[in-house]
């Protein structure tokens, strides 16, 4: 099953949820939310896909406007699970790679509030001269819960999608070097996600022991930037929602990301074969981040004015 939550002309402000069927949308009525759809775990994914399918009502895909799946998830964590990426950006930014990062999986949390969908422009930070994309795959969890064992934590996924998180290079640096805490302004102006959440079972044929053998490129403005492999993570799904819900609970809607695949970013690229062959990102780029199974999630980048200084010169 391919879900999506989506808007149409007649309703151009609300919400609805739908399975793809074809080269159209079947929808729930109106009032279903796909957040509380997940917590009831694959079944009731499969008799809320039936009912929409049975409903009768069909939009045609290209008449309705996808949102992220899930619009206003609890929380989003992005771990760093891909060893390609994690390595050769801390070498291109001059920095060391620790070993530590081998011991447990790392995570951040980024806000859960500003988040774009398929065909969307997305705001920019206005101060930023080094915007950066990731490709990225992530989780929804579906059913809940909190200690959860590695050998069971898959049996929580909702689904998976593609994630975006917006980088502003420039400032991610200056802030991290100020107190490195994590990222905060250099990260938290934009994500985006889609274009559908796809359910486990859609992928179940190319399953490898740490995830999915399934090809995830990147293009900007029609010419590719990244190329890798979801198989590739060093730190699965399943050991990203164990070491998340420690003594923390875990509850339907969170998304888990897997962070960057190796190649996946302009400061990967760039650092290794230079900035003229892969530039900055500039207002009206164009991104399409594409995931064998999943589907393409494309965005425009436009920048947001320059921010009010917090303090008089």
């Amino acid at each position: 099953m391919k879900w999506c939550t989506f808007r149409a002309a007649a309703a151009p402000d609300t919400d609805r949820v739908g399975v793809l069927d074809g080269d159209a949308i079947a929808a729930l009525p109106p009032g279903a939310r796909l957040v509380d759809l997940v917590g009831g775990g694959q079944e009731a994914l499969r008799r809320a896909a039936e009912a929409a399918l049975a409903s009768g009502e069909r939009l045609p895909r290209a008449a309705v406007r996808l949102r992220p799946p899930i619009p206003n998830p609890p929380s989003i964590r992005d771990f760093s699970s891909f060893h390609e990426h994690i390595s050769v950006s801390m070498r291109n930014i001059g920095a060391t790679f620790n070993d530590n990062w081998f011991e447990a999986p790392v995570f951040y949390f980024t806000s859960p509030n500003n988040l774009f969908g398929e065909g969307d422009v997305v705001r920019i930070p206005g101060d930023t001269k080094q915007m950066d994309f990731e490709l990225e795959i992530c989780c929804v969890i579906g059913k809940g819960g909190m200690d959860i064992a590695p050998a069971d934590a898959l049996d929580h996924v909702a689904g998976y999608t593609i994630l975006n998180d917006w980088s502003a290079r420039d400032l991610q640096a200056a802030e991290m070097k100020r107190l490195p805490i994590g990222p905060g302004k250099g990260k938290d102006a934009s994500t985006s996600m889609g274009p559908f959440l796809v359910t486990p079972d859609e992928l179940a044929d190319r399953a490898t022991e740490t995830g999915f053998d399934l090809a995830m490129t990147a293009r900007v403005n029609g010419v590719e930037y990244s190329r890798g492999n979801w198989s590739s993570l060093y730190w699965s799904f399943a050991e990203m929602i164990a070491f998340a819900s420690r003594s923390s609970p875990l509850v339907p809607g969170d998304v888990i990301g897997a962070g960057t695949v190796g190649t996946g970013c302009i400061l990967e690229q760039a650092g290794t074969h230079g900035a003229e062959r892969f530039p900055w990102l500039k207002e009206g780029d164009a991104v399409e981040l594409e995931i064998e199974r999943i589907g393409i999630l494309r965005n425009t980048v436009k920048w947001n004015r320059p921010p009010v200084p917090l303090r008089a010169a």
